[in-house]
């Protein structure tokens, strides 16, 4: 008779970004939703300043709540190797003048709950590739194009998918020809313009531009999260979201749309005055609900996207034309984070969220598995 085995999870979580305590948040929803009963779960928090840190030996201490109160000091630093051979997570341990690995757990899957550089990027998952480890969302593709929102949007206009008028401007080019730079900013469209960080979520970074006295601060603010930014034209826009989720035969959830409490969808909006209201599902025409569903999994499958995705629209209020504005491959992931919100408004829970996506983990990882990596010349 074959024995049960739970499924060991890695659930890495914090990380080198912007969005590090987005993540803290995000994933305390994750591991509650985790059945003790299926997964042997095993928490992996990363500091700002990149240490991986799990619970000592015989520590009753929680990974996660320890970032939260700051209190790393008390973990244990790890690793995972970039070596498919000697697969898992390791402890870090101080040896006379160096450091030894000390095996610690074997992973089937890990779960990244990571926003932003160093997680959604793709660099976590070149990581995983690498050590030949189940992996929940995007690949190393997907992520990397999903986080870039310049190069995002050069895809799309590939692919026939509708965005706003938009330009690249680097920090080198900010800091030595900033006048240079808001006289071509400028030329792009009229004001109001939007300031972003190419590589960074949670609205982090991001300013609204009336006037050119706004365009210069927002620039200097953008630039401080990322050597490239993006400035694009402004709408007067409902902003719609869908969720999709899926492999190679992604699906759509209902849209949903957003009310910000503040003038745009900002951080504080997000996570700080909790006033900002979603509605699902968003109150369109049934022929742009379909619109806005199949724009989602056409950009999804664009980018080679993997395990979620969440798709941001904004609905020009003026014109009624329809623009996408990026796929957040890692979204947030709290109970009311839009992401669960739109599954669970289209009949899967939370919890079954989760389990789908380790499936979808595994599933992609075993469809990898079957690549031929070693070519034999005259193999009939």
């Amino acid at each position: 008779m074959k024995l049960y085995r739970k499924l060991r999870v890695g659930v890495i979580f914090g990380g080198r970004s912007g969005e590090h305590e987005v993540s803290l948040m995000s994933a305390r929803s994750v591991l509650s939703a985790l059945n003790p009963e299926e997964y042997q779960v095993t928490q992996i928090g990363i500091t700002h300043a990149g240490e991986w840190l799990v619970s000592r030996e015989g520590s009753s201490m929680d990974v996660l709540s320890a970032l939260e109160g700051g209190k790393a000091s008390n973990l244990a630093p790890a690793a995972v190797l970039p070596d498919p051979t000697r697969q898992g997570l390791y402890l870090l341990q101080p040896a006379e003048k160096d450091l030894m690995l000390q095996w610690m757990a074997e992973l089937d899957v890990i779960f990244p709950v990571l926003h932003g550089s160093f997680g959604e990027d793709g660099t976590l998952q070149g990581l995983m590739e690498m050590a030949g480890i189940a992996y929940v969302g995007a690949g190393v593709l997907g992520s990397s194009v999903g986080m870039d929102k310049a190069l995002f949007k050069d895809v799309m206009i590939t692919n026939n998918i509708p965005v706003l008028p938009y330009m690249v401007v680097l920090r080198s080019e900010i800091e030595k020809e900033l006048q240079e730079v808001i006289a071509r900013v400028e030329r792009l469209a009229s004001y109001p313009l939007f300031v972003k960080p190419a590589n960074l979520g949670s609205s982090v970074g991001i300013s609204k531009c009336v006037n050119r006295s706004d365009l210069l601060e927002g620039l200097m603010e953008a630039c401080r999260f990322d050597r490239r930014v993006l400035v694009e034209k402004g709408v007067n826009p409902r902003e719609i979201e869908v969720s999709v989720l899926g492999n190679d035969t992604p699906v759509a959830s209902v849209p949903g749309e957003v009310i910000p409490s503040r003038e745009f969808y900002s951080y504080e909006a997000k996570y700080i005055d909790g006033n900002s209201e979603l509605i699902i599902p968003a109150p369109l025409s049934a022929e742009m609900t379909e619109k806005v569903r199949d724009l989602a999994v056409r950009a999804y499958r664009a980018i080679d996207c993997a395990g979620m995705g969440r798709a941001d629209f904004l609905l020009d209020r003026d014109s009624g034309e329809l623009y996408l504005s990026e796929i957040n491959t890692i979204p947030g992931f709290t109970k009311i984070s839009m992401y669960p919100k739109l599954w669970e408004s289209s009949g899967l829970a939370y919890p079954a969220l989760v389990d789908r996506l380790i499936e979808l983990a595994q599933e992609r990882k075993a469809d990898n598995d079957r690549t031929v990596r070693r070519y034999q010349s005259g193999r009939n």
